[in-house]
């Protein structure tokens, strides 16, 4: 009989709205249900916690409609801190109706508001437990300029870059594109404070910079940029130890281009040709013991929490680390449960590994 209540939180305020929604349908479809309560809860675009449908069918990734949290009228009221951990749901009618008591949360959060730190902050002041990142991490993983920052200060190689700030831009735009001109072309801009490869932009010739720009500034004020890095695109999954156990690092994972001139969001998410996710990469013993070990010190590097995929770039002269991410793509067919369960870890056990990680914490922290 499951005892233990978990409220899987999706949806969200980010363009990445559809995405986490889409993992929510991977979640629930795999979550041990002998083991688990599950409580679904979704967080319109607007940013109203919602009661949701039970139904993994409902939020199944359709390229031609993609999953979204409506809002359906009723209001999740969370538990207030200090006391009995109540979740309650106020119905459209108005009438109120507990949910019982809530053990830990499942954020499966992209994007703002949900993968860099303030759902955290959230939940933290809440005092209600819940799996992933931390406050810290969350935030440092997804301003990708600060992320660079912290690992550079830990000695960990990262690729070169210019930040931009929309201000400077619209200052200074001569002094915007001989910075860029510095990095040379081929170069990726990319807004700092964004996933799923939404903003992101190939640039081959100075003249496509500005356009580039103005698409990633849509996304965020902060953009970077970053030279094209001549290597393979190889990617690690790692998992927060329990107790005092150290993190660990899967097999590593590897995204083959063929057509595609980058892993972008149809590659990644909507089966579009040109991208193949390997796993694992067909690198040799040496290279995985390397890249492992720089995927630890990367998550340790920025007080990693939960989990994190580290992504890299396999150069002539070793790997470079391109970016962490506190709350990688989490769906069936995404690289990080991939990683997994090549390594032996299935996707049901993965959702339970990072349950149980998050419930160890409160318990090592209540006691």
């Amino acid at each position: 009989m499951a005892t233990t209540a978990v409220a899987v939180l999706f949806g969200g305020r980010s363009s990445e709205h559809s995405i986490s929604s889409a993992t929510a349908a991977g979640v629930l479809r795999a979550i041990d249900r002998d083991r688990y309560r599950v409580i679904p809860i979704g967080i319109t675009r607007t940013g109203a916690f919602v009661l949701e449908d039970d139904d993994p069918e409902k939020f199944a990734l359709d390229p031609e409609r993609m999953p979204e949290v409506a809002d359906n009228g009723t209001r999740v009221l969370w538990p207030e801190p200090g006391g009995r951990r109540e979740l309650r749901v106020r119905r459209a009618d108005g009438s109120i109706d507990t949910l019982g008591e809530i053990d830990v949360v499942l954020p499966i959060l992209h994007g703002p508001h949900g993968e860099d730190g303030t759902i955290q902050g959230f939940f933290d002041t809440l005092q209600l437990p819940y799996a992933g990142g931390g406050v810290l991490d969350s935030a440092l993983c997804m301003d990708k300029h600060f992320m660079k920052v912290v690992l550079q200060a830990a000695g960990i190689p990262v690729a070169p870059w210019v930040t931009v700030d929309v201000a400077r831009w619209r200052r200074d735009p001569e002094g915007v594109r001989a910075d860029a001109a510095a990095l040379g072309v081929p170069s990726f801009v990319k807004p700092a404070r964004a996933g799923s490869s939404v903003g992101v932009s190939k640039v081959h010739a100075a003249d496509e910079l500005d356009a580039a720009l103005e698409l990633a500034f849509a996304e965020d004020r902060k953009v970077l940029i970053e030279p094209a890095i001549v290597g393979r695109e190889v990617e690690v999954a790692v998992l927060e130890g329990r107790g005092d156990a150290p993190a660990r690092a899967s097999l590593p994972g590897e995204i083959v281009l063929t057509t595609r001139e980058f892993y972008d969001f149809e590659g990644k998410y909507l089966g579009g040709d040109g991208a193949e996710v390997v796993c694992p990469a067909d690198v040799t013993a040496d290279e995985t013991d390397a890249l492992q070990r720089m995927a630890v010190a990367a998550f340790e590097a920025v007080d990693g929490r939960g989990l994190a995929r580290v992504d890299f770039f396999q150069t002539a002269d070793g790997p470079l680390v391109n970016e962490l991410n506190t709350m990688p793509g989490f769906t069936p067919i995404s690289m990080f449960p991939k990683c997994w369960i090549a390594s032996g870890v299935s996707y049901g056990e993965l959702i339970t590994e990072l349950i149980e990680v998050a419930l160890a914490r409160e318990a090592t922290v209540a006691g």
